[in-house]
């Protein structure tokens, strides 16, 4: 624990914090002021979180903490019911609850960082099914998932960008050249301003050209914007189709129905209906109010501690015993008739339970057949207009539907197969791009051995010698040879090596003096270098005074 405080300690006293805490007068801090630091800290990972809690209620400021946490993926220590002491000591400031905090988020602020601001794109908002019905939602639902795609994949090409380095040489490399091309730009723009000087209302023209080209970038602004416009009649247009089906179907369904059915169906909706209003809300509007007065009185009590709840478990314990203590009385009176209302109000209960999930399956069976009705509707009018063929009925629109079931099995089944397949051929070329970059460097770093140390040639030859032997296994085991043969091959190998190391010693004994001659030559050369550019400084800085002396009598 001692480690952990001075390690937070440590940390707080950094930057970006600089809150010059020592041991002492960090562990004598009040829970507010605790809970302070933590919001601080809170705040360095994600912005949004900078407050001020003497300003903010006890439950937002622990709604707001949590909410962070649970982002952050936080996992405290120990099981639910450690979880529930751990939500009521962050709300009073407890400190074996906030020093594993901090000691967990100061571990890892610039991961946090990270996490806290993707959490602001790459956290999905649920929309509920019955909202995704309609058009205009949907599409937006799926503009935001495509953009939050879009977003996943440019971080990643971030990430990837940052962590590849360019080398230095590299860098100045190309500054040179862009330098020597700007310089180049610059002289030819000279030459031509020359150029145009000469030739006559050069100013007009050049006004004439200024303008030519803002045109040009006008009629490419309205060429885009003519496009925008394309694609939203378009839009219009599929809209105003989409809404002229609707209607078909509506008109359709309408002047089908007989008027004995549209009474039957509306006699059963109103009765439903009936039921719903009269019945069935009443009471979810009663349960909800009961739960939300509950709540409520739950929120305004203050935070109970473990007394409190040792409290509340003996005087429902003594409750429990007077409830059986009562039904015992009950059952040794053993009335009849209140017996059979006992049994008639079970068996009421019952019906009405019944009654109300069999209302809520109504409903959603209503919701089903009423979307379905609308795709039927619409998938029929596209038909009729596509082919001019009527839509398949009874027997044989089932067997069509049949074959169309056990197709689409078919192919989900080959098209998950192909997706396999071709995540599986995605990672071993992956890997195979890595293994031959992997293989190229070593090859080059053994080749740069090789030269140092003078055995160039050795790495080429010790891959003849395993292709030979790769070969020689293939031979054996086509052909079959004895152990024998194996053995001879072998011994001709190794002479092979012998020979083509006595071979390279020679040339790596005269290759050595030869670098030694080399160095020589070299050290040579820098010093009649230097001589002569010693020799050359001073008769240039001769010349440069006979020079001023002739023009000195010149002028005399």
């Amino acid at each position: 624990m001692s480690d952990q405080i001075k390690f937070i300690v440590d940390n707080l006293n950094k930057e970006p914090f600089r809150k010059n805490y020592n041991l002492i007068t960090f562990d004598s801090l009040e829970p507010m002021q605790l809970l302070q630091v933590l919001s601080d800290v809170l705040a360095e990972i994600d912005p949004k979180q900078v407050v001020d809690i003497r300003e903010e209620m006890p439950e937002q400021t622990a709604k707001r903490m949590l909410s962070l946490l649970g982002i952050l993926k936080y996992k405290p220590p120990g099981n639910a019911t450690d979880m529930s002491n751990f939500r009521q000591g962050l709300v009073i400031g407890s400190k074996p609850v906030i020093y594993p905090v901090l000691h967990w988020l100061l571990q890892r602020t610039n991961e946090l960082k990270k996490r806290a601001y993707l959490a602001r794109f790459l956290i999905k908002l649920e929309v509920p099914s019955e909202f995704l019905q309609d058009e205009t939602v949907a599409d937006t639902n799926k503009q935001y998932e495509d953009l939050m795609e879009a977003f996943k994949t440019l971080h990643k090409e971030c990430e990837q960008l940052k962590t590849f380095g360019f080398s230095t040489a590299e860098i100045r490399r190309d500054i040179s050249a862009m330098e020597e091309e700007k310089d180049q730009l610059i002289k030819r723009v000279e030459r031509l301003k020359k150029r145009v000087e000469t030739v006559q209302n050069h100013q007009r023209m050049l006004k004439i050209a200024r303008q030519l080209r803002v045109e040009k970038e006008r009629e490419e602004f309205l060429a885009q914007q003519k496009q925008e416009q394309k694609n939203q009649l378009f839009h219009a247009v599929q809209r105003l189709q989409r809404i002229q089906n609707q209607l078909k179907s509506m008109r359709h369904a309408a002047a089908d129905a007989k008027p004995e059915s549209l009474m039957k169906r509306l006699e059963e909706e109103i009765k439903f209906n009936s039921y719903m209003v009269t019945e069935k809300f009443p009471k979810e509007l009663e349960n909800k109010k009961k739960e939300l007065h509950f709540l409520q009185k739950v929120v305004s009590e203050p935070a109970m501690g473990h007394s409190d709840l040792l409290e509340l478990e003996s005087k429902i314990n003594e409750i429990n015993t007077q409830i059986s203590q009562l039904i015992e009385k009950k059952m040794m009176r053993n009335e009849p008739i209140e017996g059979k209302l006992s049994l008639y109000r079970q068996q009421a209960s019952i019906i009405s339970r019944k009654k109300e999930a069999k209302a809520e399956e109504l409903q959603e069976a209503k919701e089903k057949l009423a979307n379905l009705e609308r795709e039927v509707s619409a998938k029929t009018n596209q038909t009729r207009e596509f082919d001019g063929t009527e839509v398949l009925k009874g027997d044989e629109f089932k067997r069509y539907v049949s074959k169309l079931r056990s197709k689409s099995t078919v192919f989900k089944k080959k098209h998950q197969i192909i997706a396999e397949f071709k995540a599986e051929f995605g990672l071993l070329q992956r890997t195979e791009e890595l293994l031959k970059q992997r293989h190229e460097n070593i090859q080059h770093q053994l080749q740069t051995i090789e030269e140092k140390k003078g055995i160039s040639g050795y790495s080429y030859t010790q891959e003849e010698l395993e292709r030979v032997s790769a070969l020689k296994s293939e031979v054996d085991e086509v052909k079959g040879r004895t152990l024998d043969d194996m053995s001879e091959m072998v011994k001709r190998l190794n002479s092979l090596v012998s020979e083509k190391k006595s071979a390279l010693a020679p040339v790596i004994k005269e290759l050595r003096q030869l670098r030694q001659k080399c160095q020589e030559l070299t050290q040579e050369c820098d010093e009649k270098k230097s001589q002569y550019d010693s020799c050359a400084a001073g008769l240039e800085s001769n010349r440069s005074k006979l020079e001023q002396g002739t023009v000195y009598q010149k002028y005399c």
